[in-house]
């Protein structure tokens, strides 16, 4: 049975490390397993493309301009991991007015159950045990 697999990128795919894209944990080998098994992958980010500075009144949010959901879709991209949708599901406007992006799974590094690296040497935050999710991927029968 293929899947939609919405997938987050900062501490999932990558380490934590806004604005710039972070280092690899593995993401990719479990990615292109999904992908040749029929899968399709949704980019689910916060990520979003900033142009000019806005008037940002929260001072922990950071006021950057930059292109950062093209730099996680090149990411994608280059790594040969084909996107079905960024930040939406295409096929689900047929069915939904939902905003939310629908899938059959989510891999995201903020989910509760998810499994986690804590390894402050690679990153100051958690990350996507990735070789624990193939894990848990092969017990439920997705791969």
């Amino acid at each position: 049975m293929t899947m939609i697999i919405c997938i987050d990128f900062d501490g999932t795919c990558v380490t934590h490390e806004f604005p710039e894209v972070g280092k690899d944990i593995g993401a990719e080998r479990v990615l292109q397993k999904l992908v040749e098994n029929g899968d399709r992958l949704v980019l689910f980010t916060m990520r979003s493309n900033r142009t000019k500075l806005n008037n940002i009144i929260d001072d922990t949010i950071l006021d950057v301009t930059g292109m950062f959901l093209d730099d996680a879709v090149n990411w994608f991209r280059k790594k040969n991991l084909p996107l079905f949708g960024i930040n939406e599901n295409p096929n689900q406007k047929e069915w939904t007015t939902s905003p939310k992006a629908y899938g059959q799974l989510y891999i995201d590094d903020a989910s509760l159950g998810c499994p986690l690296i804590y390894d402050r040497s690679v990153s100051d935050r958690p990350y996507v045990d990735w070789i624990k999710v193939e894990e848990m991927l092969i017990e439920i029968g997705v791969l």
